[in-house]
């Protein structure tokens, strides 16, 4: 459908101008966002898309422009005046609070006296309407990722907004729910006159729900049209500002040419003793099931990937593999040697590196340096009797930032200003500085822009070629499709099937992330 322009657009961004310090974040930005239209919004990451939306939300105040909202001009000076015009923002990092049920955290920032029935059933409301499900008294630190983003999703929407921003909804959806929620966020564009802003790497994505797109690149507009007069081509050309071969780059911009799908698929390599074996690995905690049986193995080399939906098992999994609970039943072994999980620092000891699914939350410390992050698992090489050896932690960080092509003004910056991508590749780079045999990857592009994720995508790639096993947890079909050589499905806390990548398909998939035989 090609969208109709109205007279008076609901939104509109005018020269919108933003610097930081001698960095010009948005360069006199303009965008026009009509009722009734889905409006994609591309960019690396750095090419201003984050600063344009704090501006229109009142967290930042932009150095010169102007914001008309229904063709009135107003100020934005704070949140509160942004959510009474009735602007709203799923962000892509999740501002939950852990301790709080999931009801709770949507009641905050309410007025008046605190009403859970009535709290409750605005959840259960939204939940049915949007395809959305999430459970009012689970407490948040329990949830998956997954989980956390449906709740976020959730509390924007009872909110009512006519102008919501959704910041990658679907980097933890599976596909069949990604498809769900654009097919009732776009009827109910139309049908109520709202407008969405959907900021998303992935192109399918925008060439399916999208009315009109806009591309940033360097803080300036580099490219705007209908998207229906677009290509997936054209698109990342403008996004990177460079051609794009899609056939090496179909999977970070969520396309999967069927002619680019791995055929290789099938095991490690023949008679070699697995890097990682998963035997029984059972996980009950206050009488739930979390985990339930779970056989996995990992040849050295093999990139093996565990695919399923959000919220089955895959966060319990991740937080085994990295020592934080211990399994009620089952063994964990690295290259044949049985570990001991209730040692701390035991499966990292053995070899096992991990990248976990929320690098904010268990991967870095934010307000710690980028070379003290660097250097966490390497003390014996930093470290005198007593004190860190400063001069050859920096040394030790020097090589790793070149080694990764990790970008920071300095390493005794803080992790928190380096880009997401940059933060990954500190993650990583730091799991793989030791002797490591086995890497778990848990969703290790998500949040990442295009650029990143090829980057991310070539350095799981040349672990594996060093013979590293890798254990890719991802929910991203073309992901799996892209880097595995089998993939695993878990549904309930149960692996319900393995195939090799060249016998998968995604309707085979779907059924086994269903529970039924493929």
């Amino acid at each position: 459908m090609t969208p109709t322009t109205s007279a008076v657009p609901i939104l509109e961004l005018r020269g919108i101008t933003k610097s930081y310090g001698t960095v010009k974040a948005c360069a006199g930005v303009d965008l026009r966002v009509d009722a009734g239209e889905i409006h994609g919004l591309l960019g690396e990451n750095g090419a201003g898309k984050s600063s344009l939306m704090k501006v229109l939300l009142g967290l930042v105040r932009r150095d010169a422009g102007t914001v008309l909202v229904r063709g009135e001009e107003v100020a934005l000076d704070s949140p509160q005046e942004a959510a009474e015009l009735g602007i709203g923002m799923v962000h892509q990092h999740f501002s939950l609070i852990n301790g709080l049920t999931v009801w709770e955290n949507v009641a905050l920032g309410d007025n008046g006296k605190v009403n859970k029935q009535a709290i409750c059933a605005d959840i259960a409301e939204v939940s049915a309407r949007y395809g959305l499900t999430v459970e009012p008294d689970a407490r948040v630190e329990t949830l998956s990722a997954g989980e956390r983003q449906r709740v976020e999703v959730v509390k924007c929407l009872r909110r009512n907004p006519q102008i919501l921003i959704l910041d990658e909804p679907t980097s933890v959806l599976t596909q069949a729910e990604s498809e769900e929620l654009f097919a009732v966020l776009g009827r109910v564009v139309q049908e109520e006159g709202r407008a969405v802003i959907l900021i998303s790497h992935k192109l399918a994505e925008i060439a399916q729900a999208t009315d009109r797109v806009t591309v940033l690149r360097k803080g300036c507009v580099a490219f705007r049209a209908v998207t229906a007069d677009t290509t997936p081509q054209l698109l990342a050309r403008q996004m990177v500002g460079r051609e794009v071969s899609l056939g090496e780059e179909a999977a970070a911009l969520g396309l999967v040419p069927a002619d680019k799908r791995r055929k290789d698929g099938g095991g490690g390599p023949e008679g070699q003793q697995p890097v990682l074996r998963l035997a029984g690995l059972t996980v009950d905690q206050g009488g739930v099931r979390l985990l339930a049986d779970v056989d996995l193995t990992v040849g050295p080399g093999e990139i093996v990937a565990l695919y399923g939906v959000e919220g089955n098992g895959q966060a319990t999994l991740g937080d085994v593999l990295a020592g934080l609970i211990p399994p009620t039943a089952g063994t964990i072994e690295v290259t044949g040697d049985r570990v001991d999980v209730t040692r701390p620092g035991a499966l990292s000891k053995a070899g096992l590196g991990i990248v976990p699914e929320d690098r904010h939350h268990s991967g870095v410390v934010l307000d710690m340096s980028v070379a003290e992050n660097l250097t966490m698992k390497a003390l014996d090489k930093v470290s005198g009797r007593f004190l860190l050896r400063r001069r050859a932690m920096l040394a030790e960080a020097r090589r790793l930032a070149d080694e990764f092509n990790i970008v920071t003004p300095s390493l005794d910056a803080p992790v928190r200003s380096l880009s997401g991508g940059n933060q990954q590749r500190v993650v990583l780079a730091r799991e793989l500085s030791g002797h490591t045999r086995v890497l778990v990857a848990a969703q290790p592009t998500h949040g990442l822009d295009v650029g990143a994720i090829e980057d991310m995508y070539a350095r799981l790639r040349a672990a594996a070629a060093e013979g590293v096993g890798v254990l890719l947890i991802s929910t991203e079909f073309e992901e799996v499709m892209a880097l595995a050589t089998r993939i695993a499905v878990i549904s309930s806390g149960r692996i319900t099937g393995a195939l090799p990548v060249s016998e998968a398909t995604a309707e085979r998939l779907g059924m086994l992330v269903g529970g039924e035989a493929a």
